[in-house]
């Protein structure tokens, strides 16, 4: 109840952090499935959580949904919830952008390469990056 007290968690995560404190694996098994009957651990919730807060830390689509993916929670939850949630991508990709690179406007190639790899790494898809980089070449 501790972790679930500080924010929400992935059944996965919960079950290793468990498992780690050497409690044996039935009874983390049964204290889960305990939790998920009474509501208290909920995946969607987890879900929406954790895209609502990389969101906010700068973080594009395809980052959020590995790091989901290595939580354990299922591609078809994950691209629901991306869905439904459905904010302005390239909005936010124009507003990473313009926080790591304020002079962004006036950029030769090599720093627009710079800026396109950033993004790239956040995690952002390619028409995100070429919107948010106001250019129509890929890479």
């Amino acid at each position: 109840m501790d972790f679930l007290a500080r924010r929400e968690h992935s059944r996965q995560e919960l079950y290793r952090k468990l498992t780690q404190r050497d409690f044996p694996p039935e009874e983390v098994e049964a204290v889960l499935t305990a939790l998920q009957a009474d509501n208290l651990l909920n995946e969607q919730r987890f879900t929406q959580a954790y895209i609502n807060m990389r969101q906010q830390r700068g973080y594009g689509p395809m980052h959020i949904g590995q790091a989901l993916r290595e939580r354990g929670v299922p591609d078809s939850l994950i691209q629901q919830t991306l869905l439904m949630n459905s904010p302005d991508w390239h909005a936010i990709a124009a507003q990473v952008l313009a926080k790591k690179f304020p002079h962004a406007n006036n950029a030769d190639f090599e720093q627009t390469m710079k800026q396109k790899r950033f993004l790239q790494y956040r995690g952002f898809t390619m028409e995100q990056i070429c919107t948010a980089t106001k250019s129509d070449d890929g890479f």
